[in-house]
């Protein structure tokens, strides 16, 4: 086959270190200073801050109750509402700042027990989810639907938030 190539195109196909010279052994660790200050490859400040939940899934859900009845409008959202890190959530935000609702976020990100104890709470697959009220209101998709008809600022203003 190399035979039937140009001429020209002969040197790329040939390997640039003879085959005796190439390893197949996985490469050194690198004696980098840095290496020693973070031996899992994160830094401490990067990695998820766990609530200790000595009870397992009811503590999860005992904070959830907590949370939802502690602020009126609710939003277990990806990121902060000043940060969000995924559009689904930053969208709900935006909703939520466009109706000149005060609002609680509480970031998933942060706490992966959270996270899946939000969707079996709530028997909700996805992040975010807004609560009004102790209840669930539903993700994006819904709450832009309820933006775009109106409900949501009818739910707002029942649920006192909302003038």
């Amino acid at each position: 086959m190399l035979a039937s190539l140009p001429r020209r195109s002969l040197p790329l196909a040939r390997a640039s270190l003879p085959l005796s010279r190439l390893s197949l052994a996985p490469p050194r660790p690198t004696a980098h200073p840095l290496r020693a200050l973070c031996s899992s490859g994160t830094h401490d400040d990067f990695k998820p801050q766990v609530r200790a939940y000595a009870e397992g899934w009811e503590a999860v859900e005992a904070q959830i109750k907590r949370d939802i009845a502690r602020d009126k409008v609710v939003l277990f959202m990806k990121g902060v509402p000043d940060r969000p890190m995924c559009g689904f959530s930053q969208t709900v935000c935006e909703v939520l700042k466009a109706e000149a609702v005060p609002f609680k976020g509480y970031n998933v990100l942060a706490d992966p027990e959270l996270r899946s104890g939000i969707k079996k709470f709530s028997s909700w697959p996805t992040i975010p989810q807004l609560f009004v009220n102790g209840e669930f209101v539903g993700g994006c998709d819904i709450v832009m639907e309820m933006y775009k008809s109106g409900e949501l600022r009818a739910l707002l203003k029942e649920a006192g938030v909302k003038e």
